[in-house]
């Protein structure tokens, strides 16, 4: 989910010879529309998709979407890096200053709340329930299915990076660190 270390994570990919698509590329081709309208095949057939082999931030992170990309790539690796809810919120807040970034309708869908999310989201209870919920539908998913092909740490482990070379297969430089848009403090 956001303001868990995905741009970090991009530059991770980029770092290590990947051919990294992101934010950019979901900019520009307009695939968080496309799955919030369920036509995955615009994202899976579009040039950017078809030209990367590592991919973060949206629409990847979006509700369930992990299942369909699952099904769809069996072989695929997944990562998901997590960290205390309370901070998680904080950082977001800070982040947008309260404010929804991007797309409300696509923003309001992935919190699942799109009639009450923002009475709630000025609570601060909603969102913390829903990235704990996320966290764990994903986590029990490829338990379910797949153990090994999911990658989970602690946005706060200092090993993460080298652990998530030894998942990938790929060297990662001793000492290496990746903090790509750190919160505004």
């Amino acid at each position: 989910m956001q303001r868990t270390g995905r741009t970090s994570v991009g530059k991770f990919f980029r770092d290590v010879g990947f051919r990294w698509a992101g934010w950019p590329a979901d900019s520009k081709n307009g695939w968080s529309s496309s799955w919030y309208e369920g036509d995955y095949e615009a994202i899976f057939s579009s040039t950017d998709f078809r030209s990367a082999n590592a991919y973060e931030d949206s629409p990847w992170f979006l509700p369930d979407f992990y299942k369909v990309l699952y099904h769809r790539f069996p072989d695929s690796k997944f990562i998901l890096f997590t960290r205390d809810a309370d901070e998680w919120f904080q950082s977001m807040m800070k982040h947008s200053g309260g404010d929804v970034v991007g797309d409300n309708r696509i923003h309001c869908k992935i919190y699942r709340r799109e009639l009450e999310f923002f009475d709630l989201l000025l609570s601060g209870h909603l969102s913390e329930e829903i990235y704990r919920l996320h966290n764990t539908e994903v986590i029990d998913f490829f338990r379910r299915h797949a153990p090994e092909s999911l990658y989970s740490a602690r946005l706060e482990d200092p090993d993460k990076w080298k652990r998530l070379g030894e998942f990938l297969g790929v060297q990662v430089l001793e000492g290496y660190k990746s903090h790509e848009n750190p919160s505004k403090r």
